[in-house]
């Protein structure tokens, strides 16, 4: 079974983040979207809320997990039996700080492989930070959020965590 894991805060979770998983879908039997704890980073969003909307957003697909951990991906990747991340690439920045982590982890456990995506074009300019700004601001978000998503969050309002 071919198993990856997508990581990342999902804080709140963009367009540009479903681009990603809906195009790693059919290349693994398994994805496990992992939502990352970092205690050092504050989330706009709580973790049972980010859990929510891709559980929500993926609940028809059977080879999608959700799941959040703490520490080092690559041991998470470890835990769950996965060979493979997957990482989205927006730029040619996102590409040099993606490949210095991706040789870090692959030094760190040879078995485990990363894959890159680069994003669609008219998905490249979205950044869960940018977003958050958008919100924190009272803006209109709704064009960068996948409509599930979107309709929770503008239901209420935004009081950081």
């Amino acid at each position: 079974m071919r198993t990856a894991v997508f990581p990342g805060s999902f804080d709140p979770v963009t367009l540009g983040h479903v681009d990603i998983i809906n195009r790693a879908l059919p290349l693994f039997d398994r994805l496990i979207l992992a939502i990352g704890e970092n205690s050092r980073k504050k989330s706009l969003f709580t973790l049972e809320k980010r859990m929510d909307w891709l559980q929500d957003i993926y609940q028809f697909e059977e080879n999608v997990e959700v799941k959040s951990y703490t520490g080092l991906t690559i041991d998470f990747c470890r835990q769950c039996g996965a060979p493979f991340l997957v990482r989205g690439l927006r730029s040619t920045l996102d590409f040099e700080y993606e490949k210095t982590i991706a040789q870090l982890n692959r030094s760190l456990e040879e078995g485990i492989d990363t894959i890159f995506l680069v994003s669609e074009p008219k998905y490249s300019h979205i950044s869960s930070t940018i977003v958050r700004e958008i919100l924190m601001n009272q803006g209109d978000a709704t064009p960068f959020l996948h409509g599930k998503v979107a309709t929770k969050i503008m239901s209420t309002p935004i009081v950081q965590q």
